[in-house]
């Protein structure tokens, strides 16, 4: 075997080596060793001392040879400590930098007096929210306070559970935070929609769509009510298949296959059957976006360290989302270029086909005509007809600029259709069901309402669906138990003070709407299913803000009324032809999941009967 040479030997093998055998009388050895002492011997002298090339090196020079070498040996040696000292310091540098990198933003709550639950290093408080979001909100304004916060990886996020302080945040300082939590891993096309949006983009683009969302775009004829029933259609068929066999099944898988109907055909301008066809490409692809989870490798990866998101998202390789994105953004622009091509009277009346309208008018709202939710679009008449140098959102003037959407801002907005209303929808229709079969006394109440408005009217549409005064009460309270949207975010845009809180630039301001809607200071016995809660005179005395189900300020959700038109058509023709029954695979309470949206985490089963009175064929509808 083979056996390692010691430092001292490899460097020594380049040098004259002491022979033993050679060794002189007058040089002493040591036993046990074959070089000389480090004696120094006596100089040599008179002609003796001469060397003779043929006798080979004397002993002196022999003795300075050794003495050379080792005095070389040791400062190759010390050059090796200095590294490994050097090497050494340097890790102890590294590791240092990288404990005060994990702790450093764990302050800044504190310097703000806001309370909060204590951060592991680099990840915070993220495994809090392994489970899903609403449990975790509700322990930690229950231990913490109405405002506290947490950290999502090193994002500092202030959890906002004060309806006065949100008004604040949401409507009358809403310059101090326009903007939504930014996302800088989203790509095209969902980085170009409203969501992903910000400041003068943002404004610009939903200055031109909310006009599209307006009740008298709503009420045009032959725009989303024809669409909607041809899809609500196809759901009374399979419903009707379900009530024949008796058994129960999971209504939400229902549902979803409407709202992705629905979808396809108001937003993409496609006619697909996903209630009966599964494999069909855009259902395929559109199923990929309700698998997102924050705890995915990667993503773990990024919020511990987000300054690598930007250089690397584009990098690291992702089949799925580069064939989701390829498909809707080809979809939609073969569609944009069919709609081109036809004249305006072939043209289908559609979501789309809205935003292709408005895409370069004139016609848009300004920015406190933007908050939806209170109607404040239907109070104040759009702009139309800006004048060279006047903006034509009302605002301050400015360099006169061509106001148009880009093509990449529709395809945006069509995939943000997609992602805002296929869960919303079908959960909030799927809940409004299980609450209906677990509460048959409100069934019943609902469904003399129905009766008694066909007694009246054909079909629903836009204007006479406000008629069912006890159906908005179902679907409000629904909201209320099961909100959709439980959560949502503002960007904290500049250093303010809140009520008396204050809030650092940078920081994450977070709603949680699921919390207040369950909140026993605003809402008695908050457990109660009770839709009488949403009584004019009710909703009056109450806080506004203590109930968001679709947001609140400029940035509430612009497609409202589309969403509550849909889900009312939907209930309208479903409750005038059957009845909703709890089985024994009904689960009560409701098994929830809570991650981007909440919504029931295994399906709501239960089992559908035909009604007798009022009811009409299915195929009729």
């Amino acid at each position: 075997m083979e056996t390692k040479e010691s430092p001292f030997q490899m460097y020594t093998s380049h040098k004259t080596t002491v022979n033993c055998k050679q060794q002189t009388p007058s040089l002493t050895t040591k036993p046990g060793r074959c070089h000389p002492s480090w004696d120094p011997p006596p100089a040599p002298t008179g002609a003796a001392s001469a060397a003779d090339p043929r006798r080979g090196p004397t002993t002196h020079t022999k003795y300075m040879q050794v003495t050379e070498t080792a005095m070389d040996f040791l400062k190759m040696i010390t050059v090796e400590n200095q590294g490994t000292s050097v090497t050494i310091a340097l890790l102890l540098i590294f590791l240092a930098l990288l404990y005060w990198y994990s702790v450093f933003p764990y302050s800044i709550l504190a310097r703000c007096g806001i309370r909060h639950p204590k951060p592991l290093p680099f990840f915070g408080n993220m495994f809090l929210f392994r489970q899903g979001f609403i449990e975790p909100h509700n322990q930690l304004i229950k231990q913490y306070g109405r405002v506290c916060g947490y950290y999502l990886g090193r994002r500092p996020v202030v959890l906002v559970a004060d309806p006065d302080m949100l008004k604040q945040i949401l409507v009358k300082d809403f310059s101090s935070f326009p903007n939504r939590m930014t996302i800088k891993a989203a790509t095209k096309p969902i980085s170009e929609s409203l969501l992903m949006l910000k400041d003068e983009r943002w404004k610009r683009v939903r200055s031109i769509l909310t006009p599209s969302f307006s009740s008298a775009k709503m009420r045009e004829a032959g725009i989303m009510v024809p669409l909607i029933n041809a899809a609500t259609e196809t759901l009374m068929r399979n419903l009707n298949v379900y009530a024949e066999s008796g058994r129960s099944f999971d209504i939400h898988r229902c549902f979803g296959c409407f709202a992705m109907d629905v979808i396809a055909s108001v937003g993409f301008g496609t006619q697909v059957d996903s209630q009966n066809n599964l494999d069909d490409p855009f259902v395929h692809h559109a199923q990929k976006f309700s698998s997102f989870t924050f705890f995915r490798p990667f993503m773990v990866v990024f919020i511990v360290f987000p300054f690598l998101i930007s250089p690397l998202v584009g990098l690291i390789p992702n089949k799925s989302r580069d064939e989701m994105n390829s498909f809707f953004t080809s979809c939609v622009k073969k569609i944009i270029k069919q709609r081109d091509e036809q004249p305006p009277s072939q043209r289908r009346r559609d979501f789309l086909q809205l935003m292709l309208d408005v895409r370069s008018g004139q016609e848009c709202a300004a920015l406190e005509q933007f908050d939806v939710v209170n109607q404040a679009d239907e109070q104040v008449p759009s702009h139309r007809g800006a004048t060279a140098g006047e903006d034509p959102c009302g605002e301050a003037p400015r360099p006169v600029q061509k106001r148009m959407m880009t093509e990449d801002e529709i395809v945006g907005q069509a995939v943000l259709f997609l992602l805002a209303g296929y869960e919303t929808s079908s959960s909030t229709l799927a809940v409004v069901c299980y609450l209906m079969a677990i509460h048959p006394e409100c069934q019943e109440k609902l469904q003399r309402e129905v009766d008694d408005f066909f007694s009246r009217h054909d079909s629903p549409d836009y204007d006479n669906v406000q008629e069912l005064k006890y159906l908005e009460m179902v679907v409000s309270e629904a909201l209320r138990l099961y909100p959709p949207g439980f959560r949502f975010a503002r960007q904290v845009e500049r250093d303010v003070t809140v009520n008396g809180v204050f809030l650092p630039k940078g920081a994450t301001v977070e709603i949680p709407a699921g919390f207040l809607h369950r909140d026993p200071e605003h809402w008695p016995d908050p457990e109660r299913f009770l839709p009488e809660r949403f009584t004019a005179e009710a909703k009056a005395s109450r806080h506004p803000f203590a109930y968001l189900p679709f947001g609140a300020g400029p940035r509430s959700c612009v497609g409202m009324r589309l969403a509550q038109l849909e889900i009312r058509m939907a209930l309208v023709h479903v409750f005038r032809q059957f009845s909703l029954v709890a089985s024994s695979e009904t689960k009560v309470p409701l098994e929830l999941k809570s991650s981007v949206t909440l919504g029931p985490k295994n399906g709501v089963f239960v089992r559908i009967t035909r009604r007798g009175t009022g009811a009409e064929d299915p195929s009729q509808v």
